[in-house]
């Protein structure tokens, strides 16, 4: 299975590029996330007729995610267990959810689109929002893997959180004073991985950025960010077979300002093939 993730910024603004790369890169799902449309906008027809089925949740023209895929999606879901909402100046616990998880089970392996909470800035109620929505994620990736410990999972899509130092270039975001590097939000990257994930990229691709402001030739100068992740189980990391990011689709007529991550994953075994997932012809 050949697995990729990417913040298109407007599927139906590049739904000709998605559908280009998608084809001629050979993948088998694509997770995309800030498809900025509804779901009933989505551009389906030109995805099945590249052979894909897709499975999109949007309610407007801001963040929504999809999935498209060679097989058949089954048990999709449109939140993950205690996924908190978010309205700007709502006030209690029953936010109405914002379209920014997906998960379905393709092949026999549980995937997520997740496009995080981008935070605005360290004072804003959306930080906060940010920090709760990583926590219920995160409890609901550690309920998930004790009770199935040898589940292929894999949480893909727009972090919205730089881990380290080395996974930002852009002289704007400042520890300290800026989102996305601020100490609270890298321990809560690091909680994911605590409750049983890894970031199957960085072992293969150890340097290289996935997102790149459009303002102050940000892509020209490499002033990027590595932002876009594929967290895997120990049972998907372990037949994760390669790994790549395709900086040059930050290129070209009117690119997305994130470029896709793709894994190839081999599930097969001599010893024990009929427990294994379906892999894709």
């Amino acid at each position: 299975m050949r697995l990729a993730t990417w913040n298109v910024n407007s599927i139906r603004a590049r739904v000709e590029r998605t559908v280009e790369f998608a084809v001629r890169e050979h993948i088998d799902v694509l997770a995309m996330q800030e498809i900025k449309c509804k779901a009933e906008q989505f551009p389906f027809a030109a995805f099945e007729e590249a052979g894909f089925h897709v499975e999109a949740h949007g309610f407007s023209q801001w963040n929504g995610v999809a999935i498209a895929s060679r097989e058949p999606l089954a048990d999709v879901s449109y939140a993950f267990p205690g996924m908190p909402g978010f309205a700007k100046d709502h006030v209690g616990d029953d936010a109405p959810q914002e379209a920014r998880a997906i998960g379905a089970t393709i092949g026999g392996v549980r995937i997520w689109s997740l496009y995080v909470p981008n935070g605005r800035a360290l004072e804003d109620p959306h930080y906060f929002y940010k920090l709760d929505w990583l926590s219920a994620l995160q409890e609901h990736v550690g309920d998930e893997l004790q009770r199935t410990p040898d589940l292929p999972l894999a949480l893909v899509g727009d972090f919205n959180i730089a881990p380290t130092d080395a996974d930002n270039g852009d002289p704007a975001v400042v520890p300290g004073f800026s989102t996305h590097v601020s100490e609270p939000e890298r321990a809560a990257f690091a909680a994911l991985e605590s409750a049983g994930l890894t970031d199957v990229v960085r072992p293969l691709v150890p340097t290289g950025y996935t997102y790149w402001d459009y303002k102050r030739l940000r892509f020209p100068k490499n002033e990027g960010m590595r932002i876009d992740f594929i967290l895997g189980s120990h049972a998907l990391a372990n037949a994760v077979t390669g790994a790549a990011i395709h900086r040059d689709e930050r290129k070209g007529e009117a690119p997305s300002d994130h470029v896709p991550v793709v894994v190839d994953l081999d599930f097969t075994s001599e010893e024990d093939d009929d427990d294994r997932p379906m892999i894709f012809g």
